[in-house]
């Protein structure tokens, strides 16, 4: 009988080692996908898993998954960004959750001087938002009517996960798909577009969306997959 090469602490369970041989081997063959180099490097899986983990509310899962990029070769920078991305797509709690995570995994999590906070200039978030949508969508739009205020802040905290991102544009767009995919977000297919508008193949798609499937299960790829069709 052979012996799928990693599943992780799920293979610990022994009903599943028992009964469950075709769950196995297929979880076997999904990690093997997540935790090596591929379109997508291993330590940057490594940090959406974790950040997808987060999305699902399993700290212990994210705790792992970040260790093990931390292994090899992700830095404090790096899952700042992670930081990042979840403040403004999942807000505080998600953000304050990985900063616990963050600080667990790191002998020494700390940070650069505080910088001061940019301002939104008059147009400035109108431009963004018509720069990447190609048009402004309605709750941008009513948001700008109703409270220009609240536009200006939607356009600073989106600059930050994708433009100021610690990552590259390319690599902070797959970190998003991975919370989206892990949420069934519809808000996947605005990612897939901009991922591909910064650099991004349909292969490092793939990849990032299947690092949400640890903590979301294979239902993450129904619905994103159909997006990555040849003529979409």
């Amino acid at each position: 009988m052979t012996t799928p090469r990693s599943f992780g602490p799920l293979g610990d369970v022994a009903l599943l080692r028992g009964h469950a041989p075709y769950t196995l081997a297929g979880y076997a063959g999904f990690r093997a996908v997540i935790d090596t180099d591929g379109a997508v490097p291993a330590r940057l899986k490594a940090l959406f898993a974790a950040v997808a983990a987060i999305d699902r509310r399993y700290p212990d899962l994210a705790r792992r998954e970040l260790a093990r990029g931390v292994s090899l070769g992700l830095t404090v920078r790096d899952a700042s960004a992670g930081l990042i991305v979840l403040g403004s797509l999942r807000g505080e709690g998600a953000a304050l959750e990985f900063a616990d995570v963050i600080a667990s995994v790191f002998d020494d999590p700390s940070a650069p001087p505080p910088q001061d906070l940019p301002h939104a200039e008059p147009g400035e978030a109108e431009a963004n938002f018509l720069a990447y949508f190609g048009t402004i969508p309605v709750p941008l739009a009513q948001l700008m009517r109703l409270c220009p205020a609240a536009a200006d802040a939607y356009y600073l905290m989106r600059r930050g996960s994708i433009d100021a991102n610690p990552l590259s544009p390319k690599h902070g767009e797959l970190l998003l798909l991975a919370i989206l995919a892990a949420g069934y977000s519809p808000m996947a297919a605005t990612h897939v577009r901009g991922a591909r508008m910064a650099g991004a193949t349909d292969q490092e798609i793939a990849e990032a969306v299947l690092c949400a499937i640890p903590a979301a299960g294979i239902a993450a790829w129904m619905g994103v997959g159909a997006m990555l069709a040849p003529d979409q």
